[in-house]
């Protein structure tokens, strides 16, 4: 079997084996291993979140605007496989995202006929088709790919039509509880209410209920072009991801073996954590009590139990189940291709 054959066999397989090696105990693989693929291969996808998230050091810190930025330093990959993100892949590869041929709020196709790997983050923004819609979960389109039905919510409650079935990007990722919804798999009525939230607070109303509308508003690009010249232009030497704070709550956490990838992926992240902030008056916490928090949530979350499962793409996803936060790692190629928390 060649490789692109057994890339697009991804998540059909028969289940997983019960046996697993001592350190993966706390970790469940659901089923869905491709054929002839090694049982332990999930197992292993869980030992290296753990032994990655163990190694995380935290930077230097920046705060502005009610946002406190910690950089995040960790073991980087030996030999990072070249990865495009979802709006490099557009404008360099084509790829493409459409309605299916029956169309589904819950999920689209997207095609990679490029010759590189497509990240997808959990939270991106997609729109057009008959509705905008949300992806699901970080997903890894493997190189000229065919189609893959790709798993969204809708985030535009008020449309159901549209000449064009495909899909267009603006590097806009969700809000931090709206991601949060992604990672926690809630269904699309507790989406829509989270749109609706962050729309009055934001006052930013549109006839359609569309999430857009409240990265589209001036004030709000506004917002986030002053947090970004303040905090986000020069990413610290080194670093591998961010933990931004809003006040003393976590908006989120991303992190990445690959040091560039994190680079170009860095300003949506941003600007998704700013619009948290946008209309508040938040007190600046305390350093030390924040890095305190963050410290323990990184300890707890390189010992969490969870579960694993196949990725729609490339990969394995692997669950971060803990007390205080939700959080979710995609594994490919024997590296952490991101790891989550909110």
């Amino acid at each position: 079997m060649n490789r692109r054959s057994l890339l697009q066999m991804i998540g059909t397989g028969m289940g997983v084996a019960a046996a697993r090696p001592a350190w993966a105990q706390k970790i469940r693989v659901l089923p869905g291993t491709s054929a002839g693929e090694p049982a332990a291969a999930g197992d292993q996808a869980a030992s290296q979140v753990r032994r990655f998230l163990s190694a995380v050091k935290l930077g230097e810190r920046r705060a502005h605007g009610g946002l406190t930025v910690f950089w995040l330093h960790a073991r980087a990959a030996a030999a990072p496989f070249a990865i495009r993100t979802l709006d490099e892949a557009r404008a360099k590869d084509g790829l493409v995202v459409t309605e299916r041929d029956q169309a589904a709020v819950s999920g689209l196709v997207v095609e990679n006929p490029g010759p590189v790997p497509v990240l997808l983050l959990a939270g991106e923004i997609l729109q057009g088709g008959k509705q905008n819609r949300i992806v699901v979960e970080d997903i890894l389109v493997p190189a000229r790919s065919g189609p893959l039905i790709l798993p969204v919510y809708c985030v535009e409650q008020g449309r159901w039509q549209g000449a064009d079935a495909r899909f267009t990007t603006r590097e806009t990722v969700a809000a931090p509880r709206l991601r949060e919804q992604m990672l926690a798999g809630s269904d699309q009525r507790k989406v829509w209410a989270e749109v609706k939230r962050y729309a009055e607070r934001a006052a930013a109303p549109s006839a359609t209920a569309s999430y857009q509308a409240i990265p589209d508003k001036p004030e709000v690009q506004a917002k986030q072009k002053d947090v970004e010249a303040a905090i986000g232009g020069t990413i610290a030497p080194g670093a591998q991801g961010a933990a931004v704070f809003v006040g003393d709550t976590l908006a989120g956490l991303d992190l990445f073996a690959d040091g560039s990838l994190f680079a170009r992926e860095w300003s949506k992240l941003l600007r998704a954590s700013t619009i948290e902030a946008y209309g508040r008056k938040i007190i600046d916490p305390d350093e030390r009590r924040l890095r305190a928090s963050l410290g323990e949530l990184l300890t707890a979350a390189a010992g969490a139990d969870g579960s694993v499962r196949r990725g729609v793409g490339v990969g394995w996803l692997v669950e971060l189940r803990l007390s205080r936060a939700k959080g979710s790692a995609l594994v490919a190629e024997s590296q952490v291709v991101h790891v989550a928390m909110i």
